[in-house]
């Protein structure tokens, strides 16, 4: 026994099933309470599905198309570069750099903060006990509280399993196996939109394929919209009330039937198909049989207010507790959890969860929308500021954006928040701060923003719901 064992004989012992976004920071929280933690993964380091296949590779490669289509606009500027040369096999070792980097940096605060790491496949076996298999080997981990987060995987619908190479989801076409002239993307949620304007940038002829009738469903349709005029020029083809009915690999493609908002079937021959039609939760196969814990009818698990499950042992944090699928949320989820391991006050009661889609032009929201504040029974009004009227954006020939708030009449409240744009994701910030805190209107139209910024869109939305903005004239809905 080591002394850290040694001095951890009495502490509570607590396993972290998956190492992603939202179970590494609960292992170490609850190390940094001086619990006795093991953390249990497939991966030889934390990070996870998101660190790993997902949101770090994905913004990595984000970030090479922007500078593509930055260099491409650039023309218009006087200022002319060369056809981008791509080097896949450099451009690989970049993007697994980066991962490699930020995993190991993980590892590292692992092993400072003294958090046992088992490597395998984890199944639960009692409320007190887990099995973790790797390579046949078995080892049994006894805990008095468990938290899981196994997060969630991509799901692939039945026309389209299909085992070919050639038929990707969207792991695997972080992998970059190379560079189809031609791809077809099922699905037009967020996964399919960044990884399709990715591929577009690259090189590949990028056609869009959504079942129903507008992309990114749910989302702010005036956003989106600034979004899809962009896409339409970048991509090949985008194609709405669309079903992909069969594929087959047929010579050095995939063929695709498909069905339109006509009713009538085509096909199309693709070099490659990535099917984004969304994730399904990690819950099959935990053993939750053997607890009190239960799942609902779309297999996540259920819990309070406090991520405990019906089995008082047991937390879940995550994609596999539920909706929205953020990383972001995970980790708030867990320090909920340990906070309530340690026997605190606690709940999950966020006001503004914020969301991103990391395309270009970038959409993000947090708070609440205007039905939704209806909804509540809530007297709200929007007020919109167009980046036509910004002066940051204008310098940045970048004037395809608009920054939404949602204010409550009466008490002036800040609601919610809604930005299209170039960096729309690192500007939510302030507006998830300003509904946490019960902003209103005024307290953002009266706090200096520096000039000329971006961020002086949400000051300038501000003071449109007084009609004080100096530079556009609206009248509020």
């Amino acid at each position: 026994m080591t002394t850290a064992d040694a001095e951890r004989t009495d502490a509570l012992r607590v396993a972290v099933l998956g190492a992603g976004p939202g179970g590494y920071p609960a292992a170490f929280l609850a190390a940094e309470r001086g619990l006795d933690v093991t953390l249990i993964d497939t991966a030889p380091n934390p990070g996870g599905v998101c660190l790993y296949d997902g949101c770090i590779p994905s913004k990595a490669l984000l970030h090479v198309a922007r500078l593509i289509r930055e260099a491409e606009a650039a023309q218009g500027w006087g200022v002319r570069f060369g056809e981008p040369q791509i080097d896949l096999d450099a451009l690989r070792d970049w993007k697994d750099a980066a991962i490699r980097r930020l995993t190991g940096g993980l590892g590292l605060l692992r092993r400072q903060r003294r958090v046992r790491y088992t490597q395998g496949y984890g199944r639960v076996r009692s409320p007190v006990s887990l099995n973790v298999e790797r390579s046949g080997e078995v080892t049994e981990i006894a805990f008095d509280a468990l938290v899981l987060a196994t997060g969630s995987s991509p799901t692939v619908p039945p026309p389209l399993r299909l085992n070919s190479e050639r038929v990707m989801d969207s792991t695997q076409a972080l992998q970059l196996p190379d560079i189809p002239a031609s791809l077809l993307v099922v699905g037009g949620g967020y996964i399919g939109l960044e990884l399709g304007t990715v591929y577009a940038a690259l090189g590949s002829k990028v056609t869009i394929v959504e079942l129903l009738p507008e992309l990114l469903s749910g989302v702010d349709r005036e956003l989106v919209a600034v979004l899809e005029r962009r896409l339409r020029d970048e991509l090949h083809a985008i194609h709405l009330e669309t079903a992909v009915t069969a594929i087959e690999e047929v010579g050095e493609g995939i063929r695709a039937t498909m069905r339109g908002p006509d009713g009538l079937e085509r096909t199309e021959t693709y070099d490659r198909l990535l099917v984004a039609t969304g994730r399904r939760p990690n819950s099959a196969g935990l053993g939750l049989e053997n607890t009190g814990a239960r799942l609902d009818e779309r297999g996540f698990i259920e819990t309070d207010q406090q991520r405990r499950t019906a089995d008082p042992n047991i937390f879940a944090v995550g994609d596999v507790a539920g909706e929205p699928m953020l990383a972001h949320k995970a980790s708030h989820e867990a320090a909920v959890a340990i906070d309530a391991i340690c026997d605190e006050p606690t709940a999950y009661q966020p006001l503004a969860v914020p969301a991103v889609i990391f395309t270009d032009p970038e959409i993000a929201w947090c708070g609440l929308s205007e039905s939704e504040a209806a909804a509540l029974d809530l007297d709200a009004t929007t007020v919109s500021f167009p980046w036509t009227a910004l002066g940051r954006a204008g310098a940045n020939d970048r004037t395809d954006g608009l920054t939404r708030l949602v204010i409550e009449r009466g008490s002036e409240r800040v609601l919610g928040v809604r930005i299209v744009g170039p960096g729309a994701g690192e500007l939510i910030g302030e507006g998830v701060l300003a509904v946490e805190l019960g902003a209103r209107a005024s307290d953002l139209g009266e706090s200096i923003h520096a000039h000329p910024t971006l961020s002086e869109s949400l000051m300038e939305a501000a003071q449109l719901f007084f009609d004080r903005s100096p530079h556009y004239i609206a009248r509020r809905r």
